[in-house]
């Protein structure tokens, strides 16, 4: 593992502990927070390559605190939290997380999860042509921005990788577990739901552009004008 750095931010000290003693023997280098203000502080000194954050803290919640992060810091980060219900994996996707894994978890899972999340955030490549153009939709491929009407969009990675990749290819019907494959990778372990979120996140987003990206019933997803 070459010096890849975790921060763990959860309130429940035995939890932190049991996963910063599993990753470091996984190759991580894991720096704790106990909670929100503390994580904050944590960020002022300390760049990591990853967040695991939990979402029910005192002082500050999970989710406000990513939307925080998210203002100054573009690492991945990932919830963990007791909390599956689909409201709040679309919130905590919605905020910016690049994934959401809900207690209780395995050790394995949440190695392999980490493994993907930084593989797909390091190692995606994409089309180097700076400019492309769908619709009322631009792509700065190199700065990975999309725009509506020339007003920027916020987007997390993945719902950025999706509608790039939808609309690279427009028309084609694409499934979910195409989907899964192409934009998440084939090593992938959660459900085909996460295209349904990321898709219902998308359009949220996207506003008077979220037609584009159509549902098929009963097969997948496309882009069209």
């Amino acid at each position: 593992m070459e010096n890849v750095k975790l921060l763990i931010i959860d309130d429940e000290p035995d939890m932190r502990q049991m996963l910063s003693l599993y990753l470091h023997r996984e190759g991580y280098e894991c720096v704790e927070a106990e909670n929100g203000i503390e994580a904050l502080k944590v960020l002022d000194y300390y760049t990591p390559s990853l967040i695991l954050v939990d979402v029910m803290m005192p002082f500050l919640d999970g989710f406000t605190l990513v939307n925080k992060i998210r203002q100054s810091h573009t690492c991945p980060i990932i919830f963990l939290t007791a909390r599956g219900d689909e409201w709040d994996r679309i919130h905590g996707l919605k905020l910016g997380a690049d994934d959401y894994i809900v207690k209780p978890f395995s050790l394995g899972e949440l190695s392999a999860r980490i493994e993907a999340v930084l593989r797909r955030t390091r190692g995606t490549k994409l089309r180097t042509d700076s400019k492309e153009t769908f619709g009322i939709l631009s792509f700065d491929q190199l700065g990975r921005k999309v725009y509506v009407q020339e007003e920027e969009v916020s987007l997390t990675l993945k719902e950025y990788e999706l509608l790039l990749f939808l609309c690279q290819h427009p028309g084609h019907v694409f499934s979910r577990e195409h989907l899964l494959e192409k934009v998440w990778g084939i090593d992938y372990l959660g459900s085909e739901r996460t295209v349904d979120t990321h898709i219902k996140t998308l359009r949220l987003k996207l506003g008077e552009a979220a037609s584009i990206v159509k549902t098929v019933w009963g097969v997948g997803y496309k882009a069209e004008v």
